[in-house]
């Protein structure tokens, strides 16, 4: 997989983020039979993200891909290629985390998500857009919090505007 960026706005050197523990997270581009695109709204944190978590000590990319799928858009999908993946250095959280992103198609009926009580609280819901709207929304995005204006959302608009010449 292909490294397509990576996302450094504290101008962190590599020797210092060698020094923090990496967390390697998987993110999906969900499009259903109507060329929508699935975006969480992150609402009380004003801002929008694409599906997607950590990966937990036991899984595989795409089975941490498949689970993330379930609990934030309730629904399956099937993985249709790899994009590539962004390596942040997050000087705010001591972190350096590698986001592995993939293209996937919804499988069967939209469902109902499964939140965490974090997320209930963050306000979290999930919204399906035409994929221009959806990278406009992610592009214009002013969020509230540092770790969404500067990571998440920035993040998250370059994998969808990548993943552009695959839809």
């Amino acid at each position: 997989m292909k490294q397509l960026v990576l996302i450094n706005p504290e101008n962190i050197s590599d020797e210092e983020a060698e020094k923090y523990p990496i967390r390697e997270a998987v993110r999906v581009i969900v499009v259903d039979n109507h060329s929508m695109v699935a975006l969480l709204h992150v609402k009380n944190k004003q801002h929008y993200k694409l599906p997607g978590g950590g990966i937990e000590e036991s899984e595989s990319k795409e089975t941490a891909l498949k689970r993330e799928c379930r609990e934030e858009i309730g629904s399956e999908i099937e993985i249709v290629r790899e994009i590539g993946f962004i390596v942040e250095y997050k000087k705010i959280l001591n972190l350096k985390q590698i986001s592995y992103c993939y293209l996937a198609k919804l499988k069967g009926e939209k469902g109902v998500p499964h939140y965490t009580d974090k997320e209930l609280a963050n306000g979290f819901e999930q919204i399906w857009l035409p994929y221009n709207q959806a990278l406009e929304l992610l592009s214009n995005n002013k969020a509230k919090s540092v770790e969404g204006r500067d990571y998440i959302v920035p993040r998250d608009a370059i994998f969808l505007k990548f993943a552009k010449e695959y839809l």
